[in-house]
């Protein structure tokens, strides 16, 4: 049973591999550019694992930057994931601390967003679920930016393949199948009032503070507003 599960949830993460693809050639192409190894490369991916994060540590390294300079900002690039984790937690309660510790761990913006699509259609999402779908994303990351970074000499401008792309590519069709289970349980009304309240926070941080914040502030409004609207 729980090989079947385990199945299911790595299948589910199909979208999130095929973004990897493109999204970890690019991330080891520029690696290349930044002096990092195939072995670096292959370690970044397995102990970091964040794909902002090692584009920005990627152009730092090529900057010559400080590694305290380095760790402080990839913490701030990630601190979103704190937020992420929080709420798989609520999706998985009464599951075992090291196991909800292993979930949270490799929990990515784009396994996150499966995950949430799956609790629309049930709400008892496995772990063993959840297993499959974060590790099938982990291994193709690391898979990807390696192959990236091998070949990556031999592609002297890949911004013109169009790469960069494919990450919003990826977000839009997880996004979308998950607003479309949305829209079957929850009110118009609702989402759009959550969706105007994300857009808003964001255009009136977007000049002010970094855009790794703004989304970090933004997502949390959105989530306040649901709340409220759920009390109603």
């Amino acid at each position: 049973m729980s090989k079947t599960l385990v199945r299911e949830g790595a299948i589910a993460a199909i979208p999130t591999v095929l973004g990897y693809a493109s999204i970890g050639l690019a991330c080891g192409i520029v690696s290349v550019n930044s002096g990092v190894s195939a072995l670096e490369m292959g370690l970044m991916s397995l102990l970091v694992y964040a794909g902002s994060a090692q584009f920005v540590m990627c152009a730092m390294l090529l900057a010559g930057a400080p590694l305290v300079s380095m760790a402080v900002t990839i913490f701030f690039v990630n601190l979103r994931h704190f937020l992420l984790s929080l709420h798989a937690t609520t999706i998985f309660q009464g599951n075992r601390l090291a196991s909800n510790l292993f979930i949270g761990s490799f929990l990515t913006d784009e396994s996150y967003g499966v995950l949430l699509r799956k609790q629309l259609e049930t709400s008892d999402v496995s772990p063993y679920w959840m297993y499959g779908n974060n590790m099938a994303s982990y291994a193709s990351w690391f898979v990807f930016t390696v192959l990236g970074n091998l070949i990556g000499g031999f592609i002297p401008q890949p911004e013109q393949l169009g790469l960069d792309f494919a990450l919003v590519a990826m977000f839009v069709g997880i996004f979308e199948g998950q607003l479309e289970a949305m829209v079957r349980q929850v009110s118009l009304k609702k989402l759009g009032l959550i969706l105007l309240s994300i857009f808003v926070a964001y255009m009136g941080l977007a000049m002010l503070v970094s855009a790794y914040i703004t989304v970090l502030v933004a997502t949390v409004v959105g989530c306040f507003v649901g709340v409220m609207l759920d009390d109603q």
